[in-house]
């Protein structure tokens, strides 16, 4: 609690009980965790060719190897930050701390293959679209849906429910509340299925797109082909070539354009519920010990609605911005 009594953002402080299970996806210790694992899975790849220098490489290491982000600890991440204090530079500190656990695994002489040919963003640019494909997958999409089986519910349980419609705030033709929820749930369904249809797209190819690194030192090997094979076979994501020194970003814009779609939508239910409520169609409960005003006890203010069009609406600025 303490904690997030003095986070600064209300990310981690107010909300933090609602926010915790993207931790694991987009807090700093997070993105080092899936820096490493980038990292490793290439190496364990290029052993896989193999390069000359790793052909003897024992294969019945890569669980050790794959155990350095799997059992990733807090206390490995303040080694990386430690390591970062000196380096100034945070891909590199990742690569640093990887080669002590190669010492300490007795591997000291195939450790200057980590992150061989490869420029920051190789790693970047496929860590950050992994974990927010599984931020996605693992806690977005599946609270997502709990929302629209719960509107699904509420239109089955409201569907013999007659209501007098309202256009331009004024009354209008009779209408069924069931009828006004399945709005909601076809509206989001159809933009459920666009953003599950957009790539997870990821740039890898060294300093500026083309291998140039891997092609000099090892120009019999198809490095094109072998990018393709580790970004989509590998890692499960959709390689992005050619490309310069960064991925395009596109398709991440194209995802957060989705969710922003979707937070318009919740943002509309909000407001037809708010309005609902205030024109006494819904009267809310009272719970036992909550107080609606400072000043005026006899009110219960539609609090949770507004709270939740506020904070779709920061972050529709937000995704506008990244996208």
């Amino acid at each position: 609690m303490s904690l997030s009594l003095e986070a600064v953002s209300p990310i981690d402080g107010r909300y933090a009980s609602k926010t915790e299970a993207l931790s694991a996806y987009f807090s700093e210790k997070a993105l080092i965790k899936y820096r490493i694992k980038v990292e490793i899975e290439y190496f364990i790849a290029l052993c896989e060719i193999p390069l000359p220098q790793l052909s003897e490489f024992p294969k019945a290491t890569y669980p050790k190897l794959r155990a350095i982000y799997e059992d990733f600890t807090t206390e490995d991440a303040l080694k990386v930050k430690e390591i970062e204090g000196v380096t100034n530079h945070d891909v590199k500190a990742v690569e640093y701390f990887i080669k002590e656990k190669f010492d300490a695994l007795g591997l000291n002489e195939s450790k200057e293959f980590i992150h061989f040919g490869l420029t920051s963003q190789d790693i970047n640019n496929t860590a950050i679209p992994l974990s927010l494909k599984d931020a996605t997958n693992h806690v977005y999409l599946p609270q997502l849906l709990e929302v629209v089986d719960h509107l699904k519910q509420l239109a089955d349980e409201w569907d013999g429910i007659s209501m007098l419609a309202r256009t331009h705030g004024q009354p209008a033709s009779p209408t069924r509340l069931g009828k006004e929820i399945q709005v909601f749930i076809v509206r989001l369904e159809e933009q459920i299925k666009l953003l599950k249809a957009v790539p997870s797209a990821a740039k890898f190819g060294g300093a500026t797109g083309n291998y140039n690194a891997h092609h000099v030192a090892y120009p019999q090997i198809d490095w094109k082909a072998f990018g393709h094979s580790f970004v989509n076979g590998t890692l499960k994501l959709h390689h992005s070539f050619p490309t310069t020194q960064i991925e395009h970003y596109d398709h991440m814009a194209a995802l957060f354009d989705s969710v922003k779609r979707i937070n318009t939508i919740l943002i509309d239910l909000n407001r037809d519920f708010w309005q609902y409520i205030s024109m006494e169609y819904f009267k809310q409960k009272i719970k036992k010990g909550e107080v609606g005003s400072s000043a005026m006890p006899h009110k219960v203010n539609p609090i949770d609605f507004e709270n939740s069009e506020g904070n779709l609406g920061i972050a529709n600025a937000i995704l506008e911005h990244l996208s």
